[in-house]
């Protein structure tokens, strides 16, 4: 059978990829401009807060991360909605981790932190604090539709077993939050942040490759 050559939409799946580097870099190194920043105690959030001497540093290094992210998604539930790829579930899975997507390119970008390491007051760190809990809830939802979809659909196993990871890597962030220590807070934390970032990124590789067996 002669292989499908690759089209625009699947060469837009590599934006996931360039997403999840951008934010890893942003996470990395705008440390390097906060004097004093705690990466084992504080959130990635004090980095892109207002007040923050490392918020221009972290604009430079994550400006690829939001719009590619959302290029990604966007591409994906394009392609997945016009080929009918999987099953409806696994499609409304897709679907959800995009808006996801979407409202935490935009929403964090509105509603920024004032001030990193501080006690919330303002309207906008509440919300700041709306557009997380909107973030985790989606992002919960989303991958708990495709876990269901790969337990029940054996060709779209592979997203269903991804997802379990970013779930469970999620979970661990949010229990990890509360149960450990506040001068661990940052190591538990980052597995949240990362875990939707490292499923983007896989669902533009999945997307790159024409999501295999899953059509």
């Amino acid at each position: 059978m002669e292989k499908e050559r690759k089209k625009l939409i699947n060469w837009l799946g590599l934006a996931g990829v360039l997403s999840l580097l951008s934010y890893a870099a942003a996470v990395i190194f705008s440390p390097l401009d906060f004097p004093g920043y705690k990466w084992m105690e504080q959130a990635v959030s004090d980095l892109s807060a207002v007040s923050a001497p490392s918020k221009l540093l972290w604009e430079r290094l994550s400006a690829p991360y939001g719009a590619c992210g959302v290029i990604c998604m966007t591409a994906v539930s394009v392609y997945i909605s016009e080929r009918k790829t999987g099953t409806k579930l696994f499609r409304l899975g897709i679907y959800l981790f995009a808006i996801m997507s979407m409202i935490s390119n935009v929403g964090y970008k509105m509603f920024p932190l004032v001030d990193a390491g501080k006690e919330i007051k303002s309207f906008q760190e509440v919300m700041h604090i709306v557009v997380t809990v909107l973030v985790v809830l989606l992002s919960i939802v989303s991958l708990i539709l495709l876990i269901i979809a790969g337990c029940k659909e054996k060709k779209l196993r592979p997203v269903g077993i991804f997802a379990a990871i970013a779930l469970g890597m999620m979970f661990v962030g949010s229990v990890g939050t509360a149960a450990v220590p506040p001068e661990y807070f940052g190591i538990v934390e980052r597995f949240s942040v990362f875990a939707a970032e490292g499923f983007k990124a896989f669902l533009g590789c999945c997307l790159f490759l024409g999501f295999r067996n899953a059509a």
